[in-house]
């Protein structure tokens, strides 16, 4: 992951565009160089979240951010934008020619921290077709982090995989019940079963516990563990990666 500091207009924002893109080359390049497969860009510093329409100012950022990242590292590169803006992330992705985007409320309905989110899949792959982004995988969270599912609670994960894979989503994403929090291993082991989808872990995983989902994952979305102190809302750490790689490479 890499956490983009909060953008501007954003109420936490103190950087401008140019130091805040430096310090993401900074921190992406901390993770390219020590062979991770793959990076996540997310505006994860832009608290509170606003629901789906996150305005044209975060839209522009997050494109030119994404746009350095691209010429810096060759690894492929996705993007998320808080909280569910899922046809911004597809915008932005084909104008930086970025290789995936992780979706949030892509199937059935449910409530987050920023209010009810709905579902999007029809939109937002309808979406995809118009502008050309069909190279753009679309990587999507079942039963999500920081979200209630009562509304959906006569429904079982193993339905919303089903349906997931249903409206062509192109990998499953897993998670804790919030950020820095690992995902039930029956819920992986769920997800591992029933479809030949990717499976994604989403939260949660560290040097100590990756052993315990790597024959039931197909990825791993790694953010919090490797900051300095654990924490996400920190630089990323170059020895913490180098440890977790190691690690990884071991298993590997």
């Amino acid at each position: 992951m890499v956490h983009v500091d909060a953008l501007p207009g954003t109420p936490r924002n103190s950087q401008s565009i140019t130091s805040i893109i430096k310090q993401a080359i900074d921190d992406a390049l901390k993770l390219h160089d020590a062979g991770i497969d793959a990076i996540l860009i997310e505006n994860m510093h832009d608290v509170p979240y606003l629901k789906k329409s996150v305005g044209s100012e975060i839209v522009a950022c997050m494109t030119a951010i994404s746009v350095e990242l691209r010429k810096k590292v060759q690894v492929p590169l996705g993007i998320q934008i808080l909280a569910a803006a899922n046809k911004e992330a597809i915008a932005v992705a084909q104008a930086a020619e970025l290789d995936f985007i992780r979706a949030e409320g892509f199937i059935f309905a449910h409530t987050a921290d920023e209010g009810y989110i709905e579902s999007c899949a029809g939109e937002l792959l309808r979406y995809k077709k118009q502008i050309g982004a069909e190279n753009i995988r679309v990587f999507t969270d079942v039963q999500k982090k920081h979200s209630s599912h009562a509304i959906t609670s006569d429904i079982s994960l193993k339905e919303h995989i089903e349906t997931a894979a249903f409206f062509l989503s192109d990998g499953i994403i897993i998670t804790g019940t919030s950020t820095g929090k690992e995902p039930s291993v029956d819920d992986v082991q769920i997800a591992h079963a029933v479809t030949n989808l990717p499976v994604i872990i989403g939260s949660g995983i560290t040097a100590e516990n990756i052993e315990n989902y790597w024959d039931l994952a197909d990825a791993f979305i790694v953010g919090s563990h490797l900051k300095y102190d654990g924490d996400w809302k920190n630089k990323v750490s170059a020895d913490r990666v180098a440890a977790f790689m190691k690690k990884v490479n071991e298993l590997r």
